[in-house]
């Protein structure tokens, strides 16, 4: 019984054209993109080469297998250029998708840290504007001393003032 329910997966059923898992082949060329970009696999290439034209030019006539211009060895490496740039075209293409979503990602958290930022301003904004409101410690101490002056000059009889002081 086959549902059209859009709360359920379809079941699957014979397919023409074979499947594959897009993110395991994506992973699989990003790593032979990465070894291609080495130096190691330069070595390798560079050895492989060599090795490949020092037997086919010194080795016995008869185990030669690719003679002097060297055909199989041109086609070979044509097919592994063919090979390799979509393989590392792939990879790029992956990585920009990565650095979107990363980009993206780092869009919105400099817009929250901004909003952070515009809100932290304000308030400190407004701390400043309440504590030019606020009496501080050193103003509460003068204001006292000066009262004390007051009352003191106030109570004190005129004889005890020293030199003459009202």
């Amino acid at each position: 019984m086959t549902t059209d329910r859009l709360d359920q997966p379809r079941e699957l059923g014979p397919r023409l054209r074979p499947s594959y898992d897009r993110e395991a082949f994506g992973r699989l060329s990003e790593r032979i993109a990465r070894f291609l970009g080495t130096a190691r696999f330069l070595v390798y290439m560079t050895g492989f080469v060599a090795l490949w034209i020092l037997w086919n030019i010194f080795a016995p006539e008869s185990w030669r297998f690719d003679p002097y211009p060297f055909i199989f060895l041109t086609l070979m490496l044509s097919l592994q250029a063919s090979y390799a740039a979509p393989l590392i075209l792939l990879a790029q293409n992956r990585q920009d998708d990565r650095d979107r979503i990363q980009n993206d990602h780092d869009r919105r958290a400099a817009e929250r840290n901004q909003a952070d930022v515009e809100y932290l301003t304000r308030e400190i904004a407004a701390l400043r504007i309440a504590l030019g409101e606020v009496a501080t410690r050193d103003y509460i101490r003068s204001e006292l001393q000066h009262l004390q002056e007051e009352l003191r000059d106030e109570y004190e009889p005129a004889a005890s003032r020293p030199n003459g002081a009202r």
